[in-house]
């Protein structure tokens, strides 16, 4: 597959999206690194190239181009907004050298907070029809109903706001569960070291970047957190019934209205679920058949805290051909604490033209 091949797809794509009024845009290839690794998750910061720039700093390959798209919009003001682009993202690919470190992205990003279900299906129906008759499965989730889950646990607000931070990190999440509902004992060394009077009385001088102040600060953290009492049982097993939920769309929904009727917290999370889907099907979307998990979306990008959906190919060993998803709260850190509902997607031109030659 040549890059000219790819390009011209590319160009094929964007203008899918530009005759649906998406203005198209371009943005830097580089880019200042402290903003973007910031929001990026684990596994882009990971990934990307950074160079040091005499004038500018520390700066980064693109890795997307979701957030100087944002950065771009919240300058704009324009409300309501369509964009869409076409270029080169850059990631290594250090424990995988056969994926590509270098590859062309196009998207469709959408900032309309007049109705998010409506923009949410437009977003999703957009890439769908982009791809035409490829034979893909899509796949769909919703981080917001998982974090509304959270932070309406009958725990200390510190237990709530680190599960909060490690949604995208599911084996952290997990241990925290398992250690926040007594279910994993306190290791012995730090049980040792929170049963201690004194817990300095045989240290040795101070070495480090922590001081002996910021070091106290943390152990009383730690002794505040081993005096609150664990979630309860009821509680983790909902947890465990969300993040394990794969069902179609139909069928989720019902379950997550049982659910909610002993979570309340997610209530207005699964009522947001319900109107997507009604909007999904306006859109000519069969609810039936598309599949909806409890954890999808949980090791993508961090910014990511509402729907979230993937198109991939049956071969296993493809990336997915296409991502998206609702992105509120990064408008709101990009726009000092002016939200604008928003949602995007992004395909992969080298990877439409490889299923396409498969197929």
């Amino acid at each position: 597959m040549t890059l000219a091949a790819q390009l011209a797809e590319a160009d094929r794509l964007r203008d899918l999206f530009a005759a649906r009024d998406a203005v198209i845009v371009q943005t830097d290839v580089l880019q200042p690194a402290d903003t973007l690794l910031d929001l990026y998750g684990e596994d882009i910061r990971g990934r990307s190239y950074l160079t040091s720039d005499p004038a500018r700093g520390e700066m980064v390959l693109r890795p997307d181009f979701t957030v100087p798209v944002v950065q771009m919009h919240m300058q704009s003001h324009a409300d309501p907004a369509r964009y869409t682009y076409a270029g080169k993202v850059f990631r290594k690919q250090d424990s995988d050298p056969d994926r590509l470190s270098e590859f062309v992205q196009v998207g469709y990003e959408v900032f309309d907070g007049v109705n998010p279900a409506l923009a949410d299906a437009e977003v999703f129906a957009a890439i769908r029809d982009a791809l035409g008759d490829l034979p893909l499965r899509a796949a769909t989730g919703d981080i917001g109903i998982l974090m509304a889950a959270v932070a309406g646990l009958r725990t200390s607000d510190a237990r709530k706001a680190a599960l909060a931070r490690h949604i995208w990190r599911p084996r952290r999440f997990r241990a925290l569960l398992d250690r926040f509902g007594g279910r994993s004992p306190v290791p012995p060394t730090r049980a040792a070291l929170l049963a201690a009077s004194d817990p300095f009385a045989h240290a040795g001088p101070d070495i480090g970047k922590r001081s002996r102040a910021e070091v106290a600060d943390r152990i009383a953290t730690l002794r505040d957190d081993a005096a609150t009492p664990p979630i309860s049982e009821e509680e983790l097993a909902l947890l465990d019934t969300l993040t394990g939920l794969r069902e179609t769309s139909d069928h989720v929904l019902s379950q997550l209205r049982d659910i909610a009727v002993d979570m309340p917290a997610i209530g207005p999370a699964v009522t947001r679920l319900s109107a997507r889907l009604d909007a999904l099907e306006d859109h000519g979307v069969d609810i039936a058949t598309l599949e909806f998990e409890g954890s999808y979306g949980r090791t993508s990008l961090e910014y990511y805290d509402g729907f979230v959906f993937g198109f991939y190919a049956a071969d296993p060993n493809l990336p997915p051909v296409a991502t998206g998803g609702r992105y509120d709260a990064l408008t709101a850190r990009l726009g000092d604490g002016n939200a604008v509902p928003a949602v995007g997607g992004v395909i992969r031109p080298d990877l439409v033209l490889t299923v396409r030659g498969m197929a």
